[in-house]
Formats: C-alpha cells, structure tokens, sequence
C-alpha cells in the first residue's frame, strides 16, 4: 500500500503530495508575481489544506516567492505545522539566467536571507540548489553543516545532484533530501531515485509535470487512463509519482486555487499495476 507520508530521520513526517512556489513570480521566473495578493491568497489555501510541505527558493525572483509565502504564513491560523523547503547557491542576472555560487560566504549570507525574507527561526529543510564546480563539495556543503550545528538548519538537502555527489555529500553531513528532475517521460535520475530508496532519502521531483508536455492529448495512453479514472492527465501524473516509490515527494506549483484543487485531489488516485505498467512504458 502506498504510504501517503514521510519520515524524516528526526520524525518530522510531511505529507508526500506538497507545493511549489516557483510559479508565483514573474515570467522566466523574475520579477514579481502579476498579482501578488493572488499569489498570497494562492498559499493561503495550501496553508489551509491537507498539504504541509512547502518548497520556495531565495532565487525564485529572486526572494518574491518567500516574501508571499512568509505574508500567507503570518495570515495562517491554523495549528498544524508547515513544513517548509528553500534552497540557496544559484544567482539570478534576468529572466531565465541561473548562474550558481557555492561561495561558503554567500551561502552564510544566502541562509540568513532565506530566515529572515520567510520569516522563519530555523529552516526545517535547506536545499543546495546546485553544486558550483568552482568550489568543492565539502566546503559547500560544510558551511551548511556548520548553520545546521548552530541551530538555524533541521536537515540539507542537495539539487540536481549524482549519486556520487550525493554519498560526497554524506561524508561532510547527513543528507536529508535530493530534488532532481523527475516525471513520467524524464527519468534519467533513475539510479538518483533507487539510491534514495535505499537510504530513505526523501526524493524531490522538480517539473513533476513536465508542464506543456503531459498536459496536453500528445500521450495517448495516459489520456486513456485519465478517461477512465475521469481524471486530468496531469492528475494521473502525479498519481504515477506517488505509487512509483514512497520516498518520492512530488511538488506541483500553481497559480490557480482550481488547478492546486485537481493537483491535491490526484493524491487519492489508485493506479492498477496494469496502468502502472503501461505509463512505465511510455
């Protein structure tokens, strides 16, 4: 049976279906959002579902995304906790342009900004958005280490990572999360996921969609499925992601209080092993 929670190592449990910010910003993922009370009222409803891990990034904007999500958080009034993801190490220079720093200063500074634009004490889960070649593993992931002994990280997490980055990374500090690119036509990360599940590493899909491509009529035989589950294709998506393995956390974003509705909804979605089979071999 599919387990529709996980455990971090310290017993922080989420629920495995959570949310993205990445498009509550401007086009390229730049600038503000074109509505930003839209984009606050768009979190305000995730704070307020079954969904309690959220995933942002100091470079969706940069910071715009964070700055909604720390308004909608200061709004919630609810009691159960939110869990709360961001990531630091890539810069912006425009729309579209993402260079990476692995500077350990910048990473230092990058932290205090994540805590301070979320409005948050101690990030629950902080993420190196990708590994700059420039500066080694150890002293990128050290620094971090280093914030997480001071009490203002719970667990790092990696990005776009292989699995050899990735057991570097475990010599330097216990590494709690990996977020690749995962979808249903994209699985080149496929020895990234075994590794996870193995060492119970919570796995991260980013564009778990594969927006524009699993959208539209262009799979045959995932709109089949989705006819006869009377689903959305995309809902039959991210279905796909949760039985594939239950250490695989998908985070759908959206600007749309209907589509974050469809995307919740697909979270109680039981694929047969059949289905299963047929959208493995797409």
């Amino acid at each position: 049976m599919t387990k529709k929670t996980f455990t971090f190592s310290d017993g922080l449990e989420v629920n495995r279906l959570g949310y993205g910010t990445m498009q509550l910003t401007g086009e390229g993922v730049f600038g503000p959002y074109k509505d930003p009370e839209k984009a606050v009222d768009v979190l305000k409803a995730v704070l307020e579902s079954e969904i309690n891990f959220i995933d942002t990034a100091d470079a969706y904007g940069p910071f715009y995304a964070n700055l909604y999500v720390k308004k909608a958080l200061k709004e919630y009034n609810g009691e159960e906790k939110k869990v709360i993801a961001t990531k630091v190490g890539n810069t912006r220079q425009g729309p579209n342009i993402w260079t990476p720093l692995g500077n350990p200063a910048y990473l230092r500074q990058q932290v205090e900004l994540n805590l301070f634009s979320l409005g948050l004490e101690k990030i629950d889960l902080l993420q190196l958005h990708r590994i700059d070649p420039d500066y080694t593993i150890e002293e990128q992931v050290g620094v971090l280490a280093d914030m997480q002994k001071e009490g203002k990280i719970r667990h790092i997490g990696l990005s776009q990572v292989t699995v050899d980055q990735l057991k570097e990374a475990q010599k330097i500090a216990p590494i709690a999360s990996v977020q690749n690119r995962y979808n249903l036509i994209d699985r080149a990360d496929e020895e990234v996921l075994k590794y996870a599940e193995e060492n119970n590493i919570a796995f991260i899909p980013w564009f778990p969609l594969a927006t524009g491509e699993l959208t539209n009529d262009s799979q045959q035989s995932l709109v089949k499925i989705a006819k006869a589950h009377n689903a959305a294709p995309a809902q039959i998506a991210l279905a796909w992601l949760l039985q594939k393995s239950d250490v695989i956390l998908p985070i759908p974003g959206t600007s749309s209080i209907d589509h974050l509705k469809s995307n919740i909804a697909a979270g109680e979605i039981t694929l047969s092993a059949e289905e299963i089979e047929t959208l493995d071999n797409i």
